[in-house]
């Protein structure tokens, strides 16, 4: 016999940490004035626990994944960041900022669901009203035969829709919205998101239908609930993108089925989210040669080479210390890189502010940048260009040495596809490097050699 009595304890609305009484300060994360009360319904059965005979050990040899085949979208870009297409059974959060587009790529996705699978999709809406997706569906240009939409947000009314009926995927636009009669707390509170988000992933492994969640951020850009979500999906997916910008980023930051380096670049049309064929090019579409504090990388994005463009601005520091500001470069990469050119190289940087961007809204993560993001912070600094068609790749060490880099040919192939003539690369291992005729490849063995090399009309430091 089942005995259920309820139960307070005090929730972290950043973490989902529980704690048994009210504190000012979350032990996990660290933020304050966070926890908030909430009533939990515990279930015990006096009789011990029931075993579940429906559900039994399978010996791993004996295990058929036949169930759980991807299905893969006309969508390119949208493939390659959930790792070759979508697994059924799989819980997969979309996030990003209000008006990034998250209902238009669910509304796109499951019009691909019903075109290309002949499939039937069920869109549950907890924002937006029936008529405003119609709306929005002829924007697109969705037929809609196939695609359901139930206006909802009570999920145990959307639970038992969805054992009624047979659908191949589930979309809930979003999480946020709906809620559970049984709990405590507004829709949207950490509980409440919860745990209408293990009801769905129950069910996802129990049907095997993949379900597509959008969830909301917050200030800080954050999922809102961001831990109890992550660790809950399989796939967590962030759609990025500046509002006054047409060019959308869809970044993988957990998959359970795939790489989290993939990212897919798509452009924000009359028509919907239109995939980039050619992401290197965008990121350069505004590159102009010879333009001083702006050198061009080739890194890599999971499996793909791609060109960034790096700019950078030194400026005396007249007001104060000065300061060090980076968008798209890791902080402290800078901070290496910015003392490497002060104390090899000789440049004078202790009394200019310097500022590191990476055009384009994408975010360079590895060390291969470090060159490039070197030679925009000495052209700047020197006011000498660039040379003209020439990209910059390798790792700066704290001696001034440049360190090899993985998947250099590739970087290089992808440089010359582009036009660009000359490559800037490590001196270590690049005679084994089989690269491309129509590039010239320049290899330096420390970076006070790449600096003097790149540069057209810098004064070489003695």
């Amino acid at each position: 016999m089942e005995k259920s009595k309820l139960k307070t304890v005090f929730v972290c609305q950043n973490c989902g940490k529980e704690c048994p009484k009210w504190q000012g300060r979350c032990p996990a994360c660290q933020e304050w004035n966070c926890l908030v009360e909430t009533t939990v319904t515990v279930t015990k059965n006096a009789a011990g626990p029931r075993l579940d005979t429906s559900n039994i050990p399978q010996e791993l040899l004996k295990i058929q994944k036949d169930s759980y085949t991807r299905t893969a979208f006309p969508i390119e870009e949208l493939n390659r960041v959930l790792g070759g297409g979508l697994v059924a059974g799989s819980v997969v959060l979309i996030s990003g900022d209000p008006g990034i587009g998250k209902s238009t790529l669910l509304l796109q996705i499951s019009d691909a669901i019903t075109r290309n699978n002949n499939g039937q999709v069920v869109y549950v809406s907890g924002e937006e009203s029936s008529q405003q997706l119609k709306m929005r569906a002829e924007r697109l240009g969705v037929s809609g035969g196939g695609l359901y939409i139930y206006a909802e947000t009570n999920m145990e009314n959307v639970m038992a829709r969805l054992e009624s009926m047979e659908p191949n995927l589930v979309v809930v636009d979003s999480v946020q919205t709906v809620y559970l009669e049984d709990m405590t707390g507004a829709p949207g509170s950490i509980g409440q998101i919860r745990e209408c988000t293990l009801r769905l992933l129950r069910w996802a492994k129990k049907s095997g239908v993949p379900v597509f969640i959008s969830g909301h951020v917050t200030k800080d850009g954050a999922i809102a609930g961001p831990k109890a979500l992550e660790h809950i999906v399989d796939v967590v997916l962030y759609l990025e993108g500046e509002s006054f910008n047409s060019y959308r980023i869809l970044r993988s930051a957990k998959n359970r089925f795939g790489s989290t380096n993939e990212v897919g670049v798509f452009e924000m049309c009359g028509s919907g989210l239109v995939e980039v064929a050619n992401p290197s090019q965008f990121f350069l579409e505004s590159f102009v040669q010879g333009a001083i504090g702006a050198a061009v990388v080739p890194t890599l994005e999971g499996s793909r080479p791609l060109l960034v463009e790096i700019q950078a601005l030194t400026s005396l520091a007249a007001y104060g210390p000065p300061r060090r500001i980076s968008n798209g470069v890791d902080f402290n990469r800078l901070l290496v890189v910015a003392a490497v050119l002060s104390r090899r190289v000789g440049l004078k940087l202790g009394n200019q502010d310097i500022m590191v961007n990476v055009t384009g809204g994408l975010s360079v993560g590895e060390p291969a940048a470090d060159l490039g993001m070197a030679l925009a912070i000495a052209s700047s600094y020197r006011d000498a260009e660039v040379m003209p068609f020439t990209a910059a790749v390798g790792e700066v060490g704290l001696s001034g040495e440049l360190r090899a880099v993985t998947q250099l040919e590739r970087r290089l192939t992808e440089a010359a596809r582009l036009g660009f003539k000359k490559c800037i690369i490590p001196k270590v291992g690049a005679d084994a490097i089989n690269h491309p005729k129509d590039i010239e490849v320049i290899a330096a063995g420390t970076l006070r050699e790449a600096v003097n090399r790149g540069l057209v009309g810098g004064k070489e430091q003695e």
